[in-house]
C-alpha cells in the first residue's frame, strides 16, 4: 500500500485515497418539509386578516337593517324582504326576457359602455390639457380660472344643454360623463406637470428633446402617480353621473331602471340595484389604482 497520490505539482490537485478511488460524496439528509397546511397558513390568515373584518361589519349592519326595518311602521323592507322579493335579480343578473326585460347584469354592461366611452375621452384630452396648463404660464392664468368655475357646475346641470345639442340620449349621457370626469383630470395632470423635478428638464435640454418627446419621456413618467390620482377620481365621478344622466334620459341602463322601480314602487329592486352600482363602483376604482400601480410601479396615490 502506497501513500496518497497527488496528480500534480500542487497542493490543490485531486486527492485521491490508499485505494486509489476519489472519495465519496455522501449527501445530507434532506430537512423535513413542511406540511401543506403550514405552506397554507399565511394564506388563510393574510384572506382572514383582509375579509373578516368586512364581514362582520356587513353582518352588523345587516342584522342592525333587520332589526330596525321589521316594525309596522317601518317605510323601508328589511333585508329577508328584500330577498323574499328580489331573489331573481341577485341570483340571475343576466337572465333575458325582452328589450327591457333583462337581468341588472346586462343594464350593468350597458352603463359601463358608456362610462368607458365618456371617460376614455376625458383622460385623453384631460392629460393634454393638464400638460398644457401645468407647461405654460400663460395657460394657466388664462384657463386655470375657467376650469375652476366649470368643475363646480354640477353633472346633471350640463343634460339639457346636452340633449339640445345632440338631439339624442346617447351622446348626451356621454357628453355628459365626459364634462364630470375631466376636471380632476386636468387639475392633477397640471399640479404634476408642475412639480417635474428641474433636472430633469434640464436633462431634457441637453438631450434636445422635441415637445413630442419631452411629453411622453420626461412629462408622463413623472407626473404619472398625479395623473393616475386625478383618473380614480374622475372614474368615481363617471359612474355617478351615468347613474343621474340614465335615470333621465331612459333606455336600459342602471339609472333607468332605478327610475322605473321607483315608479311601480318597487323598493326592494331599487335597493338591490344600488349594492350593485356600489361593488361596481368599487371594481372600477380598484382597477384603476392597479393600472396606475403597475404603470407607476407603485409611486401612484393608494
Amino acid at each position: 500500500m502506497g501513500q496518497p497520490v497527488l496528480k500534480g505539482a500542487t497542493a490543490s490537485a485531486t486527492v485521491v485515497t490508499l485505494s486509489g478511488k476519489p472519495p465519496e460524496v455522501v449527501p445530507l439528509p434532506a430537512g423535513p418539509s413542511k406540511p401543506f397546511a403550514a405552506k397554507l397558513a399565511p394564506l388563510a390568515k393574510s384572506v382572514l386578516v383582509n375579509l373578516l373584518p368586512p364581514l362582520v361589519t356587513v353582518a352588523l349592519i345587516l342584522l342592525f337593517w333587520q332589526l330596525a326595518a321589521s316594525g309596522p311602521q317601518s317605510s323601508l323592507p328589511p333585508p329577508t324582504k328584500i330577498w323574499g322579493e328580489a331573489k331573481d335579480l341577485i341570483v340571475e343578473p343576466f337572465y333575458w326576457a325582452g328589450s327591457q326585460d333583462i337581468g341588472l347584469g346586462w343594464r350593468i354592461l350597458v352603463s359601463l359602455q358608456r362610462v368607458a366611452i365618456g371617460f376614455s375621452l376625458a383622460a385623453v384630452v384631460g392629460v393634454l390639457l393638464g400638460a398644457l396648463v401645468g407647461q405654460s404660464v400663460w395657460m394657466m392664468r388664462g384657463l386655470d380660472p375657467v376650469f375652476q368655475v366649470l368643475r363646480t357646475v354640477p353633472p346633471l346641470a350640463w343634460l339639457p344643454l346636452s340633449l339640445a345639442a345632440f338631439r339624442d340620449s346617447q351622446p348626451s349621457a356621454i357628453f355628459v360623463i365626459f364634462i364630470t370626469a375631466i376636471w380632476p383630470v386636468i387639475i392633477n395632470t397640471a399640479v404634476g406637470i408642475r412639480n417635474i423635478p428641474q433636472d430633469y428638464r434640464n436633462v431634457a435640454e441637453v438631450l434636445r428633446l422635441n415637445q413630442i418627446e419631452f411629453f411622453y419621456k420626461i412629462m408622463v413618467p413623472s407626473a404619472a402617480p398625479y395623473i393616475f390620482t386625478g383618473l380614480r377620481i374622475g372614474v368615481g365621478l363617471s359612474w355617478l353621473a351615468i347613474v343621474a344622466a340614465e335615470m333621465l334620459t331612459g333606455g336600459v341602463g342602471i339609472g333607468f331602471f332605478i327610475w322605473d322601480a321607483w315608479n311601480s314602487s318597487r323598493l326592494s329592486d331599487i335597493i338591490v340595484a344600488l349594492v350593485y352600482i356600489g361593488v361596481v363602483g368599487f371594481l372600477l376604482d380598484r382597477l384603476v389604482a392597479l393600472v396606475g400601480h403597475v404603470v407607476t410601479r407603485g409611486t401612484a396615490t393608494n
